[in-house]
């Protein structure tokens, strides 16, 4: 199975690690370039982006997160993850860096503040008829996909009925929602057995 790094910057880390472990892979906490290179495939947890993003900055690793992913490094993220993986961001701070490799428009805390946070049942067809229950929590939301971006799930009733809120580009998948939090394991069994294994 292959070592899956989870960044240990901010966030949701120990829930991540737990997934992914009971899925069978070893995993790495990334907090410095040395971490990132041990690791075949990263994880990007939920957490605050903006934090997130200056730490990155910070300990030296935005760009050899950047250069990884443009590289082929299998990654995903979930909601500020989401944010940190996405070419651009709406409602960002001035100096909020991104490491990209998602070629679409994200919106910062697009279904309002922490009250507004909220769950909802998604159909994800590539995961089985069941739905996915999604936690979202301060989350954002895709305004617009580029070509080369496959559409995952979307927001099915309610005001924001539509939205995109989980995507993946080759190596690099993201959603809106915590997936880590409801004990459906699925979204990440799809990241290591589909987009890992397909791109390593």
């Amino acid at each position: 199975m292959p070592t899956i790094g989870v960044l240990a910057l901010q966030g949701d880390v120990r829930e991540h690690e737990g997934v992914l472990r009971r899925l069978g892979a070893q995993t790495v906490r990334v907090r410095t370039p040395e971490e990132l290179d041990s690791v075949e495939a990263l994880v990007i947890p939920g957490g605050e982006s903006t934090t997130m993003s200056k730490l990155a900055v910070t300990f030296g690793l935005i760009e050899p997160l950047r250069k990884r992913v443009a590289a082929g490094m299998p990654a995903y993220g979930s909601c500020a993850g989401m944010i940190m993986l996405a070419d651009q961001i709406e409602d960002g701070g001035e100096d909020q860096e991104t490491i990209g490799g998602l070629d679409v428009v994200v919106r910062r805390n697009a279904f309002g503040r922490q009250v507004d946070s909220f769950e909802a049942d998604l159909a994800m067809p590539l995961l089985g008829p069941a739905p996915v229950h999604a936690v979202f929590i301060r989350a954002p939301w895709v305004e617009s996909v580029g070509d080369g971006v496959d559409v995952l799930g979307r927001v099915e009733s309610g005001p924001a009925a539509g939205r995109i809120v989980a995507v993946r580009q080759g190596h690099v998948m993201a959603t809106s929602f915590h997936p880590e939090l409801t004990g459906d394991e699925r979204i990440h069994e799809y990241f290591v057995n589909d987009v890992v294994h397909t791109h390593l």
